[in-house]
């Protein structure tokens, strides 16, 4: 007994002490509790297509950096956008909610700052923000700590930067110049002690498609496989297929196929490189005289290997970032997102461009790295949107997803968990018209086999059966065979414009009126 007694009045003694330090440990944990909490990379290309990222097998190139991604992430086969055009794909990706709902419809509007968007809320949860690359939404960002973003468009080489402070002006390909501005805010200025939220963004490879220094003779000697539907007729199609303005055959420009001076401001070594590289090439051109097909078939090389070119270049840098994070050790903590504003055509139709409902523009490139929670080499065949971009930051964060966001953390599909209730059907509008290329506006709705679109202006429908149709060429609108699944599309299409709150106006100005 008086052992015993010693034994706890000893440790008795000493409970206090302990307690105070078990205190200041768990207090020293509670303060490291942010560094804990993922660092999330966000790179977005535009106009990049999937069929553009080997990894999803196309053959038409080689993506060795981005494919990383999916061989140490997953890769997702059926990620979607709801408005496939520049400007309002960012204003989804930003607020989490549909065109009509943050009032950003068509290129040319100006975002509104002031309202609620991702950035802003990954500040409030204690996140580093920034942007740095093409924004194209004519405000200045809101939200971020750190931002350096292109004038517009943005030309390819030598780009003028607009920063809080004003005009900045860099000499160099665009492409590296982005990434070196990205390079240095994750080396130089990032603060360590909290994690970071960082939007990378590329102008490659959208219209005109300079290549840089580097691609400039990439694919010189090589053809680029044809697509099935180059010479596409649009049989069964109505107005808006044949009336749009984006054939290879009649709406590439001299200038787009490199045939007369860029407006690009080379320095005058910038200028020799690039025009030698199609000097010869084109003095070939002018003598053969081509016509019909044979010419059709010039223009699509040119613009496919000048696509590609870009598109290598933007790999190429992505693998720079890559390098840097394994190099400094970030990668165990950094999700790392590769993605398109929208997909593109690449010949498919005989057409460049995107806008419309079908595959090619509709779908867009999404691979996800997140290390100890996503599965290496996994595949999600879940239908997933732009939409759901913003949600999804801010579930990596740990912080709330307000609830006037309209789509849906992809959290759980990244960490392999299967969700009973996930969407089955996806919902598309588009506003620009008429407007450059001459798209009519449409919505329309996809499930996992079929697909029915609305021109409404035009009042023409369309209907594809994916599964017997994938590549979109016979619309079966009308066919008695298909008139049970179209009456259940159209209860789908008005149940999911109900569910999104499209009233038929942006922001409660009529369509019409906000689209002029």
């Amino acid at each position: 007994m008086p052992l015993r007694s010693g034994f706890l009045r000893y440790w008795q003694g000493w409970l206090p002490i302990l307690s105070l330090g078990l205190a200041w440990i768990a207090g020293e944990a509670r303060a490291e509790e942010p560094l804990s909490r993922p660092n999330i990379l966000y790179i977005m290309s535009d106009d990049h297509a999937y069929q553009a990222v080997s990894a999803y097998g196309h053959g038409l190139n080689r993506t060795p950096n981005i494919d990383r991604l999916a061989h140490e992430g997953m890769l997702f086969r059926n990620c979607f956008v709801t408005n496939s055009i520049c400007g309002p794909c960012r204003a989804v990706v930003l607020t989490g909610k549909y065109t009509h709902l943050n009032g950003f419809a068509r290129n040319g509007d100006r975002f509104d700052g002031s309202q609620q968007n991702v950035a802003k809320l990954l500040q409030q949860a204690g996140y580093q923000t920034a942007v740095i690359g093409k924004w194209h939404l004519e405000t200045d960002p809101t939200g971020f700590d750190h931002w350096e973003v292109l004038f517009g468009q943005g030309p390819y080489y030598n780009p003028p930067m607009k920063t809080p402070q004003g005009r900045v002006e860099h000499e160099g390909y665009t492409t590296d110049v982005i990434t070196d501005l990205a390079l240095d805010f994750l080396k130089n200025g990032r603060d360590p002690n909290r994690p970071f939220f960082l939007m990378y963004h590329h102008k490659a490879p959208h219209r005109n498609w300079c290549p840089g220094p580097q691609e400039l003779d990439l694919y010189k000697d090589t053809d680029i496989p044809e697509p099935p539907t180059l010479f596409d007729d649009y049989t069964t199609r109505g107005r808006a297929a044949r009336e749009q303005e984006m054939t290879i055959a009649r709406h590439l420009t001299p200038h787009d196929l490199k045939l007369v001076r860029q407006n690009e401001k080379f320095t005058p070594d910038q200028a020799e490189r690039f025009y030698n590289a199609y000097a010869e090439e084109n003095r070939a051109f002018e003598e053969a005289n081509l016509q019909g097909e044979e010419l059709v078939r010039w223009k699509y090389q040119r613009y496919l290997k000048d696509y590609l070119r870009c598109v290598a270049g933007v790999d190429r840098n992505v693998g720079r970032v890559l390098d840097y994070l394994d190099e400094s050790g970030l990668a165990k903590n950094t999700v790392v997102i590769y993605t398109s504003d929208q997909g593109f055509y690449l010949g498919e139709h005989g057409w460049f461009d995107k806008r419309f409902m079908y595959e090619e523009s509709f779908r867009t490139p999404l691979l996800v790295r997140w290390p100890g929670h996503v599965q290496p080499g996994s595949v999600c065949e879940k239908l997933v949107m732009n939409l759901d971009f913003a949600e999804t930051f801010l579930d990596i964060a740990g912080a709330a997803i307000p609830e006037d966001m309209q789509g849906r953390s992809l959290k759980p599909l990244l960490e392999g968990r299967e969700v009973a209730d996930w969407r089955t059907s996806m919902y598309y509008r588009y506003y620009e018209y008429p407007a450059v290329h001459m798209v009519h506006k449409h919505y329309g709705v996809r499930t996992d086999r079929y697909k029915l679109i609305y021109f409404h202006e035009i009042d023409e429908w369309e209907l594809y059966d994916l599964a017997k149709d994938p590549r979109e060429l016979n619309n079966v609108y009308g066919d008695p065979a298909y008139a049970e699944i179209t009456a259940q599309l159209q209860a789908e299409l008005r149940r999911l414009k109900t569910l999104y709150k499209d009233d038929d106006t942006i922001r409660g100005v009529p369509v019409t009126a906000a689209t002029k």
